[in-house]
């Protein structure tokens, strides 16, 4: 293996936890508080816009890091006829999944803080941050699957 190679596992790698870890920071530890009122609209409201700036940067960065991985390692042909490479092709569309369900549910939760809401919005938010709490647990079930080739039961 490359140091660049290396590099863009280590990037990969950092940028999933870093994403997935944050999602399910907020569906499990700050919406709950939020749903109850622990929160005004301020605190959340920047927690909710620096999951968004994470979430935004970690696409990308996995974009790039992953496309580099998958370049190096896989064909077109692996890519679509091997057990790896569907693992491969599902965690790129679980990957925008993510994305789609932290953008969608960000908007919930801004949607009520003009009006200094927050319990409603919480309460709106709660199923997107859920959905992609459980798209990150199936996204590292993925990788765990990838990284020990042997396991793949198919």
């Amino acid at each position: 293996m490359s140091l660049l190679d290396a590099s863009m596992n280590a990037i990969h790698l950092g940028f999933a936890g870093l994403w997935v870890g944050s999602v399910v920071f907020l569906t499990v530890a700050v919406l709950p508080l939020a749903r109850d009122g622990a929160f005004d609209a301020a605190p959340l409201e920047t927690v909710t816009s620096r999951l968004q700036w994470i979430s935004r940067i970690s696409a990308l960065a996995l974009f790039a890091s992953g496309g580099h991985l998958a370049g190096t390692r896989y064909t077109v042909d692996s890519l679509t006829g091997s057990a790896p490479g569907y693992l491969v092709l599902t965690m790129l569309a679980l990957w925008f999944l993510l994305a789609l369900l932290v953008e969608l549910g960000s908007k919930r939760l801004v949607g009520g803080f003009a009006d200094r809401k927050v319990r409603q919005p919480a309460r709106e938010a709660r199923p997107y941050f859920l959905a992609a709490s459980l798209v990150g647990v199936l996204l590292f079930l993925d990788a765990g699957l990838l990284s020990v080739p042997t396991a793949i039961p198919f």
